[in-house]
């Protein structure tokens, strides 16, 4: 053997020991390294989008509170009008809310009114003195005030005039415990005042949609300094027209919008402005709007599995990573296949020294056999004739056995085949006078041998004087597992001449009672019934993975 090359591959040894295991180290700790980095690049764009989302809530609410205070500027222009004059006819209110909103911008709401707040008790005279103003147009203050409620606040006017608007006109805004609550801030205060989700007048009999109003109060001056409640200038907003008024005044439309009034659940959710896609990173904002406390939630789409540069790293990576694994694995092996080459030497040579242990042993008992037949034979043989044709019969019985373990390579031979060749001269033609049954079970060597020769001598045995020697006559074969270790052979003959026990003892039987039932280690039985001689064997079976290479001394 080439001492460079063990010296070498001695050497390597750490890197053999290990030779899948290198490769494998290097491409986990480059893919780690990769993985680190798409975490990295994914934090700091959630980072970046949160930022922008951050960003562009202030855009939103911003508008939101824009928006409010466009249309809070028009409703104090109004009031103002109402509180200078004790009474304001139709057409002077059209023609201040012409001027007001001429260009038909109404900033998200529905319009301009004025609700005046009389008691309860003067509803009708009221009723009847607004229905003398508009002849042919009855006014109906609807719905009507309960008894414990001391006053009204009918809806007087609203521009423009369209036909939700009109169903608004002559409704009690006091009848709405919503709107009621937001017209009683608003006096506290002083100041114009949203109020909480409601169903706006102007979609009666239809679907009613979330909705707000802004109510400024409206203030006359009495006796002295005080000042009295004389109604109020409003405007109604339908929420989700009042978003998307709001969305004009900012950039980025790909955000999600929702809207809550004073609490975030469905049930108080004003408007949604939806995105294409699933919402991903979130944040929530509280914001007034007229004095009223709205929760702004925004959300962006949930973004792609990763970002581009994420993708862009990790390909990067992964090329990175299966090249490391390629190089290195090139590396180790040509130290592997050094080691191979060493292995597959030192292999070669005890291969070489467990087949010659092998043939000897073989070699050794093929001897022994054939001296023991030779020796039995000599010793019963009647002249040189028959011991010539003894001999040859049972040295053909061991080379037909070894026929077929030379087929298997010495590996195994199946029963059926180690009968089948003792018996071939008898199970030809359509006068077949053997009968073989049984399952496949396979028989190392030795006993392969053994039971060849068992049935080599059974066979010429009924030949001579059994069943084989008449026309009528016939061997049955039978075999069977009884464990897995041990398999049975049954052979009988039948339909030849009468059977008679001999009074001596020739040299077959003493052959299977003796030689193959020492080599089979189990006691053979052979009995000589009147209808023909029957013979068990119990014969070992060893598995496959026993028939391996003798690596100690010979045998």
């Amino acid at each position: 053997m080439d001492k460079a090359l063990l010296a070498r591959v001695e050497k390597q040894a750490w890197i053999h020991r290990f030779s899948r295991g290198w490769p494998l180290l290097l491409f986990l700790i480059t893919a780690g390294g990769t993985l680190l980095s798409v975490v990295a690049i994914e934090r700091a764009e959630q980072q970046r989008q949160q930022l922008e989302l951050d960003r562009n809530m202030t855009e939103i609410a911003s508008a939101l509170q824009r928006r409010a205070a466009e249309n809070v500027a028009v409703l104090k222009a109004g009031a103002t009008l109402f509180s200078l004059r004790d009474e304001v006819s139709p057409q002077e209110f059209n023609e201040f809310t012409r001027g007001l909103i001429g260009n038909g911008d109404l900033h998200g709401s529905l319009g301009l009114g004025w609700a005046q707040l009389i008691p309860a008790s003067e509803v009708a005279a009221f009723e009847a003195r607004k229905s003398a103003d508009v002849p042919g147009d009855r006014f109906v203050v609807w719905p009507r005030s309960a008894e414990d409620r001391p006053a009204a606040a009918p809806v007087v006017y609203i521009n423009p005039q369209t036909p939700a608007n009109r169903n608004a006109v002559g409704f009690d805004m006091c009848s709405d415990e919503a709107r009621r609550l937001a017209m009683d801030t608003a006096v506290r205060l002083g100041q114009p005042v949203a109020s909480g989700m409601v169903r706006l007048a102007q979609d009666k009999g239809a679907p009613g949609r979330p909705g707000f109003l802004i109510y400024t109060p409206v203030f006359r001056r009495g006796a002295g300094a005080s000042r009295r409640i004389v109604g109020f200038v409003f405007s109604p907003f339908r929420a989700a027209e009042f978003l998307d008024s709001a969305a004009e005044l900012y950039s980025n439309r790909g955000v999600e919008i929702a809207i809550y009034d004073d609490v975030k659940d469905p049930q108080h959710r004003l408007a949604l402005r939806q995105v294409a896609g699933d919402n991903g990173m979130t944040i929530q904002r509280p914001i007034m709007v007229a004095q009223r406390r709205w929760i702004v939630e925004a959300s962006l789409a949930k973004p792609a599995w990763l970002s581009p540069l994420a993708r862009a790293t990790l390909a990067f990576g992964a090329i990175l990573s299966i090249f490391v694994l390629m190089l290195t694995r090139m590396l180790t092996k040509r130290a592997a296949e050094d080691r191979m080459v060493l292995e597959w030497l030192t292999r070669q040579s005890s291969i070489r020294t467990s087949l010659t242990r092998e043939l000897n042993h073989r070699v050794k008992n093929t001897l022994a056999n054939v001296l023991s037949i030779v020796s039995l034979t000599r010793r019963r043989a009647r002249d040189i004739d028959d011991l010539a044709e003894s001999l040859i019969g049972r040295v053909r019985a061991l080379s037909a056995t070894h026929d077929i373990l030379s087929q298997t390579d010495w590996s195994a031979a199946p029963i059926s085949q180690v009968i089948r060749s003792e018996l071939a001269p008898y199970m030809q033609g359509d006068e077949a006078h053997v009968d073989m049954v049984g399952p496949d079970i396979s028989l190392a060597a030795n006993e392969a041998l053994s039971l060849g020769l068992a049935i080599h001598e059974l066979a010429t045995n009924a030949a001579k004087y059994g069943a084989l020697s008449s026309d009528s006559g016939k061997v049955v074969v039978t075999w069977r597992l009884l464990s897995p270790q041990t398999a049975e052979v049954h052979w009988r003959e039948e339909g030849g001449p009468p059977v008679k026990t001999p009074e001596g003892r020739g040299f077959g039987r003493d052959l299977i009672e003796k030689i193959v039932a020492s080599e089979l280690k189990s006691d053979v039985e052979l009995s000589f019934p009147p209808e023909g001689v029957e013979c068990r064997l119990l014969v070992p079976v060893r598995r496959l993975a026993d028939f391996t290479l003798r690596s100690g001394k010979p045998e």
